[in-house]
């Protein structure tokens, strides 16, 4: 009888504490979601948006070659927790959703309401990446947010590659030498009143642009208005 209790109160407090895991677990789901909604609801409003685009935070999935975009096949902005983990502020948070609504809000627009430009968005990513960081910076900047954690949150987020000749991705070097370019010209406040500055990450990409770094500063310099090449 005594063993029949102890065994009795020992599944009572496992289904307990994993009751307590989950419900922890639910809790901050229902936190991330609730942001995501917030700040994604923001962007779209601040830019007027005039399309249905929705945002959800999927802690299991992960986002590889083989899994479907559905920021172009069901206007859907994905937040996966491979990504979420590096995200530390709203700035942060908002330059993922940012670059998500870029591709998404394209789908809206040509032939079959769309359907042409989602396929070409995922036939052809590479040639659509530059874009959607730029118009994400642009969408960042009218709602309220920093541009600089784009290049933050990349810096952290995606590995550099060792080529991008065939690739259907850019260099992570190479988007980031764009973005800095971008907001440098169209966006200078930032740089001039630098909330990055002592992020480590920024320093790191400080630290590892130098190169490029160099090439834009002689194109301004010289007046000149040749597209770079990035490295």
């Amino acid at each position: 009888m005594k063993k029949i209790l102890l065994t009795a109160l020992a599944i009572l407090f496992i289904n307990c504490t994993c009751f307590a895991i989950n419900e922890n677990d639910l809790i901050e789901e229902n936190s991330i979601q609730t942001k995501i909604d917030k700040i994604g609801t923001q962007i779209l409003n601040a830019n007027k948006i005039q399309k249905r685009i929705i945002f959800v935070y999927d802690k299991d999935a992960k986002d590889t070659l083989l899994t479907m975009d559905k920021t172009v096949t069901s206007r859907q902005i994905i937040l996966y927790r491979q990504y979420y983990k590096f995200i530390e502020d709203d700035n942060e948070l908002a330059a993922y959703i940012a670059r998500g609504i870029s591709n998404s809000s394209r789908t809206f627009e040509g032939m079959g309401n769309g359907w042409l430009t989602a396929v070409q968005v995922k036939a052809a990513p590479k040639k659509f990446e530059m874009v959607a960081d730029k118009r994400a910076v642009d969408y960042m900047v009218k709602a309220g947010y920093n541009p600089l954690a784009l290049i933050t949150f990349i810096n952290k987020a995606f590995p550099q590659h060792y080529q991008d000749l065939i690739s259907n991705k850019n260099l992570t070097s190479k988007r980031l030498a764009h973005i800095y370019e971008y907001i440098y010209i169209k966006y200078p406040y930032f740089l001039a009143n630098n909330e990055y500055l002592e992020n480590p990450y920024y320093q790191n990409f400080l630290l590892t642009s130098v190169d490029n770094r160099r090439r834009f500063e002689e194109k301004i310099k010289n007046g000149s208005k040749e597209k770079l090449k990035y490295e």
